[in-house]
Formats: structure tokens, sequence, C-alpha cells
């Protein structure tokens, strides 16, 4: 370079100036329509043949030729990388690296072609792979019927970018790739936008056009309905595929797969299962979180992922109290990508040409390659049958006359005169002469014979074959349809996606978002569950339900109200019946399975329990209580409106509330059973209403060491029964299954309040306590603790009579429950089964 200030260099003397003038408007449209063809054909668009982009053709070449298949061990990403880039991808190792992420993963690839193992990034892009020299990879076994047979002079080759080497035009493509995974790209002035689809599906519609190459699109959408998504999903809507189908272009709308469930046993959730193609789960989260904090969307408490490589994708979105889960559910469709729109666009490369192709046309084009693959196979294999025919032939004639053969090659000055002797005596080819001297003299015994004999007639079957299949087209084509059989039969499976004919959003656009404030039946059942009905109707018989558990109250409520729940201790607990899960209308509600344990909702001291539940604004009767003391007391509801938790009765020291139950009127009775089998009821219009903090009244007089066993009303309209359990007092409790008694409740007559009542059970040798007692309406029905139906089959007995022995133990029992409640206990947590 010459130093700043000197004179350039004169020119040599041979230089000879040329200056071409050139428009710039000619140039720059001269060079941008050479960029625009190398980004369309080198680079965006993927063949029609084997639905491959060239990098992603060099890929699996490249990787072929490497020995990476199934069978062999993984190797370094980088490996590849630089074996393709080095020999025929002429650009970055990140497109390439990219190229080989796509084709691994199994949410974007209907049929993942590479077999990656590493960070292969996570659905959606969310998560980034890892870089090349972490990941390793091979091929898939879905890839080798890709690449089977390019050796077989089944598709062309040409040089590569520095024509030192040699790469296919097109791979041999065993099943129609470009259908079944589908590709995207972005080219100069186009783009592809094209859905995967299964297998199975597509097999059996290239199959169908085989044997009938005038077949219609109709005919073929009876075999290929829509797209199959690798994330599965539901489409909605299939006008917009029959579009794409007819020509090439359309629309459709991808839906998330989801559920609705109760997540925690206070609240219901949508749960996320299968997202839209191409929508991870970090983009949903992230849309929820934007609406919700902008108010543009309500009703969502709380947003978890819980998705892990166990059970997969699984998006839980927790509903509030009072919103309606399937209205939330539709507000998400319509602001989130939880439903995204999926725009067909078939463009592709058909003989070095883009072109717009619907389903019919690229059925076509991939059966004339695979035709012609076959075409191509069957002439190679002919051939290379032919030439080892004729190396046989010549080897036989050469065993036929193995001492002629000896002795003219013995006879011969050099290996060029015995090549030239054999052919003019035994009438030998050059091939043939050149083939039996180079054959090791162990190989001319009479074996071998045999061997070459066996050999001749396979290679003419096989010859005869392969030229039936050439010379018929029909045989031809049934050649292409079973391998494309067996190719379905390897790796066909069943379909992902769920097509369905219309969105469904009318329907769910009528469910209002936020839960009415409509009537219904709060529910409480023997082992202390709780839930709400869909409405106030009455609950059926009690042969209608299902045998579990058995409901011991049940309040009228409305589902924006509140209702109370009653502890030992005399306070009163308020529960939100939003939050109380609701029995599905289908299910008649004598099973509370789907209910949720009453301690959710409160909070309790040591020793404290749950004896029943009340409404806290109707008032009818009021609440009306009984203690272990023998204490009577009606509460009218007139409670404080900003206390959650207050007291309802003011409990002498050492005492207890053994029932509370809500009174639809005066006109109950209420009905006391001590431990030393004395049972009084009376009037609950002989029980004066009284402040909360008062003590109640005297209800029941007790004897000598006894106490209140059971508490609760009765319909004095209503048959009812008294069952009884003795028992020893010595015994611990729950020890002693008991001797039973079963007596009609008219039997007992109504004495005074604060009297010592009737007795109601006779205690034989060894018994001196009742353990349990109920008073229920019939029909009867038992349960154990833990909610099992208990086989209740005691017959009719005295009103003073003694009990048999019980076979199981009880724990809870009751009849049909109504708006009224059936009672409660000496305090358990389900308020109608006792301490033992």
């Amino acid at each position: 370079m010459a130093r700043r200030g000197s004179q350039a260099p004169p020119p040599p003397p041979d230089f000879e100036e040329n200056i071409v003038d050139v428009d710039v408007s000619d140039e720059m449209r001269g060079s941008y329509l050479e960029y625009a063809y190398s980004v369309i054909y080198q680079r965006a668009l993927p063949d029609a043949r084997d639905g491959l982009k060239p990098v992603q053709r060099r890929i699996l070449y490249s990787m072929n030729e490497m020995g990476l298949r199934p069978d062999r061990g993984h190797v370094k990403c980088a490996r590849v990388v630089g074996e393709v880039m080095g020999k025929l991808h002429p650009h970055g190792d990140s497109a390439i690296y990219d190229a080989m992420v796509r084709l691994a993963q199994p949410w974007a690839m209907r049929m993942p072609l590479v077999d990656g193992h590493g960070n292969f990034g996570s659905l959606g892009g969310d998560d980034m792979p890892a870089a090349m020299r972490y990941t390793e990879a091979r091929l898939s076994r879905e890839a080798m019927p890709m690449v089977a047979s390019i050796d077989e002079d089944t598709v062309d080759f040409r040089p590569n970018y520095d024509g030192q080497e040699m790469e296919p035009d097109v791979l041999p493509a065993a099943f129609p790739n470009l259908l079944v995974n589908g590709a995207s790209g972005i080219a100069v002035g186009m783009a592809t936008n094209m859905a995967p689809h299964n297998l199975g599906e597509v097999i059996a519609a290239a199959r169908h056009l085989i044997d009938h190459p005038e077949a219609t699109l109709d005919e073929l959408m009876r075999f290929v309905p829509g797209p199959d998504l690798p994330t599965g999903g539901k489409i909605v809507g299939l006008d917009g595929i029959r579009d794409a189908y007819q020509t090439g272009r359309g629309t459709f709308r991808t839906r998330a797969s989801v559920h609705i469930e109760n997540v925690t046993p206070r609240r219901k959730g949508i749960v996320v299962s299968e997202l839209p193609y191409a929508v991870g789960p970090e983009r949903v989260k992230a849309k929820i979180k934007e609406l919700v904090n902008s108010k543009r969307l309500n009703g969502i408490a709380d947003l978890k992922d819980l998705t892990d490589r166990n059970v997969g994708l699984r998006l839980v979105i927790e509903i509030k109290n009072g919103f309606n889960p399937e209205a939330v559910l539709a507000e998400l469709y319509r602001l989130t990508p939880m439903e995204e729109s999926f725009g067909i666009n078939n463009v592709t490369l058909v003989d070095g040409q883009p072109r717009t192709l619907g389903l019919r046309e690229l059925l076509q084009v991939y059966v004339d390659h695979r035709i012609d693959v076959v075409r191509r196979r069957s002439l190679f294999r002919r051939k290379k049958r032919e030439d080892r025919l004729h190396l046989v032939d010549g080897l036989l004639v050469a065993l036929l006359n193995i001492d002629e053969v000896i002795q003219v090659i013995r006879q011969s000055d050099d290996s060029a005169q015995a090549k030239q002797r054999l052919m003019e005596i035994f009438e030998l080819s050059e091939i043939q002469a050149q083939y039996i001297l180079d054959t090791p003299l162990r190989r001319l015994t009479r074996y071998d014979r045999l061997e070459l004999e066996k050999e001749k007639e396979q290679l003419g079957r096989e010859i005869a074959e392969l030229t039936a299949i050439l010379e018929s087209e029909a045989k031809l084509r049934g050649v292409v349809s079973s391998e494309l059989a067996g190719v379905a039969a390897e790796f066909a499976t069943p379909r992902r996606t769920v097509l369905l004919e219309s969105s469904g959003q009318a329907a769910t656009a009528a469910v209002p978002l936020e839960v009415a404030d409509d009537p219904c039946l709060v529910l409480l059942s023997s082992t202390g569950l709780m839930a709400r009905t869909h409405d106030a109707s009455p609950l059926p018989p009690e042969g209608a339900r299902a045998p579990h558990d058995v409901l011991v109250s049940a309040v009228p409520a409305t589902a924006r109200g509140q209702v109370g729940a009653v502890t030992s201790l005399g306070r009163m607990i308020r529960v939100d019946v939003l939050d109380l899960p609701t029995l599905p209308p289908s299910a008649t509600p004598p099973s509370l399975a789907g209910g949720a344990p009453v301690t959710e909702y409160v909070d309790l001291e040591q020793d404290e329990t749950i004896v029943g539940i009340a409404a806290v604004d109707d008032v009818g009767g009021g609440l009306a209580l009984g203690t272990e003391q023998g204490v009577v007391k009606r509460v009218v509801p007139d409670y404080p409106a900003n206390r959650d938790d207050f007291e309802v009765i003011g409990l002498k020291e050492g005492d207890r509330v053994v029932g509370a139950v809500h009174l639809p009127s005066e006109d109950h009775d209420l009905v006391f059973v001590t431990t030393d089998a004395q049972l009084l009821h009376f009037s609950a219009s002989l029980v004066r209403p009284q402040g909360r903090g008062a003590g109640g009244m005297a209800g029941v007089k007790l004897g000598a060491g006894a106490r209140v066993l059971w508490f609760g009303a009765i319909d004095p309209a209503r048959e009812a029964r008294v069952v009884t359990v003795s028992g020893s007092s010595s015994a611990l409790p729950g020890t002693q299954t008991g001797a039973v008694k079963m007596a009609d409740f008219a039997d007992f007559p109504a004495k005074g309040r604060a009297t010592g009542g009737v007795r109601s059970h006779r205690f034989l040798k060894g018994e001196d306590t009742l353990i349990q007692a109920w008073v229920a309406p019939t029909p009867l029905r038992a349960a154990s603790a833990n909610g099992k139906a208990v086989p209740f089959n005691v017959e009719l007995g005295r009103r003073d009579g003694s009990g048999e022995k019980l076979a199981k133990r009880i724990a809870a029992i009751s009849g049909p429950v109504g708006p009224v409640d059936a009672g409660a206990s000496d305090g358990s947590d389900a308020g109608g089964s006792s301490d033992g």
C-alpha cells in the first residue's frame, strides 16, 4: 500500500481500462431478483416432494452419511452442524442448528425426524435450547424411511456450493412428510404456513389416490378430515379447513383442551392439559396476569403451572367463588392465546417454482415422486441383479470346465493373455473372464457350484419380478401403495387433535359470569362434609340416594348467602355458601363424596367440634340448642352483621353443646336422650327465645351421673324411630359395638320440660349406659365412621325393651333430611354420631 502523500504505482503495461455504464435501477432490479430467487429456492420454501427445505434435507442426508442411525449412539450436535456447514450448507452454524432443533421438537413436528438428547427448548419457545456443544442427536426411527434407498439411484444428485461434494436434489421420502409435519417459512414476497397432519390418515388418502387417480377432494377428505397438531388441542369450525384443502389457503381456530375440576376443597379450577399449536404456557400465563392486573378479566383467584415430565402440561387456573367457571373459560378463549387462529398457506416448490396447492395436488405431487422413486429403484436393482447374473453365468462355465480353464491359465504367459484366451475359448465377456481370474481356487468347489446354481435361480426370479413391475403401471402403483401401508403400520399413531364442527360459543356465552343468588340447600354429612345443592328442591327419598355417608342436616340458604356452623363450645361461625362445593344437578344429593370437610371453613379449638348448622337470616322457629348437662335454649336469629364468630349460648363450666338444630317453626318437638336411657320430648313452643348471651333453661332432669347423649328435633307429623345402643361405661370409647334396639317414636309420651322423661332402653347383664342414640324419621339409614353404608335390619321393639348384639359398630343413623335438621349428637363433627 502506498504511503500517505506518495503517488500510486502506475498500472501494468497490458492493463486495459473497462468501465461499463449500468443503470442503477436495472442493477438493483436484477440483483434483487437473484436474491429473491435464492431465498425462495434455497432457503425458505419446502419442496413438495419430500417436504424439506434445503437445510433440513442436508442435515438428514449428512446424518445418514455419518451413520447416525437409531441403533447407534448419539453424537454432539456441533459435530453434525460442522459436517453440514463444511460440506453442503454455505450459511452460518446458528441457522443449521436452529433447523436441527426444530426437527427434534415433538411439539413442533408431528413426527420428529431427529432424536435429540439434552435441552432442545420448550413448548412455544419459552425456553431456548442449549448450545450445540451440549446437546446430542441422531436420526429418529421415523427419519429412516425418508433416506431409505437413497444409494440406489432413486434421486438426482448435484454438486455442492464449491463443486467438491454431491448432494441430493430431493430425498426418497417413503411417507408424505410435507403434510405430516407441515412447514413454515418466510421468503421474499411470499410465505408458507402448512399444518401437520396424522400419518395414518394422510397415507390412507395417498393410497386411495393411487388406486383411484380421479378421486375428488370430498373422497380424500373422508381420510383426512383435518390437521392433527402435535400438541393436541381442539380445532373449532371446519369451513376454513375445506377452503384450505380446496384452494391452498384457509383459516381455522385452535383451542386448548381443558376440564373443570375441584382443585381445592373450596374452589373449582380450569385445568389446561393441551395448548394450541405453537403456543407455550409462559405466553398464556403472561397474558392472563396482564388481563387480571388491568381488570379486564374477572373471576380468577390464582394461576399455577404444575407442568412436569411425568404428567405433561398442567396449567391450573383457580376460579374465585361466586364466578361461573364456564363463563370465565369463555373469556379466556376470547382474550388469551388459549384460542388462536392458524392460517394455512400451502406455498411449496414444484419443479423449482413456487405454487399454492390444495390437498389433492399435494398428494398427487408426492405420489408422482414416489412412483418415480420406486421405478428408478427397480431399474437400479434389476441392473445390479443382471450384472451379478452375468458374473454367475461366467463362473458356472468355469466350474463346468474347470480342468480346461486351469490348463488355459497355466499355459498363458501373463494374466492379459489368460483373460484373452478364456474369452476366445469359452465365449466369455471381458468382465466374466476377469471375474474368473480374480476368484480364489477355494471358491471352485462342488458346494460352491450348487450355491451358484441356487443364486442363479434366485436372481432370475428377482429380475422377472422387477421387470414385471417396470412393465406394468398397475404393479408399480401397487408396490408404492403397499410400501406406504407398511410405513403406516409401523409409525402411525392415534389422532391427537379433536375436530369440532362449531365453536360452541353461543352456549357458553349464555352462562353469566357471576353465580346468581339462587336458593339452595346447605348439607352436612355424618363424616363432617359440607356442600350445597344446585337449587332449593327437596331432597329425594332416601331410597334414591347413593350408598355413601348419611346426611344429618339440610339448611335452606342462597348461593351468595351464609350459614352458621354451631360448635360444642357454644360458638356460631359464619360460612359463606359460595365457598362450598356444589353437587352436580344430575346427582341425587345423598352422597357428599364431592363435599369438603367442615374444618376447611372454620378454625376450631382443641376438643371443639361442630354439632350442627343453622340459617343466620331465616327466623322461622329459630335455633334450638341442647347441652350435655340438660340445658335447652332457643335463639331467634338476630346475629351481629359485622362478626363472623360469636357466642350463641352462655355455657356453665364443664358443660358443652351436644346438638344444634334449625327449626322451621315452633311446631316441632325437641328431644333429649340421656346416657341412663331416658328419653324426653316436648314442644319447642315451651322454650321461649332468649338472647345470644343467655344460658338457656332446664331442658331435661338428669339422674345421678347421667348426661345428655343426643339432642335434636322431630316433626311430630312424620313417622320416626328411636335407636339406642347400650354398652358398658367401663369400656374404652370406640372399643365396643354394643347392643342395638329400635322403637317407634310414637310410643314415647310427651312430658313437660325439665322432667326426667321415660325409659327408652332396658339394660342387660354387663350393660349400664347408652353409648349411642338417634331419633330420626323413617326410613333409617346407617353408616360407619368413614361414611360407608352399614346394613340396618333391626326389628322394631318395645319402648323399654333390651337390645340385640351389633355385628358391626354404627357411627351414624339418619333418615330423609329435608330443610329441617334431623338432629345432632353429643358432639361429633357430624352432629349425628356419638362419642361411644
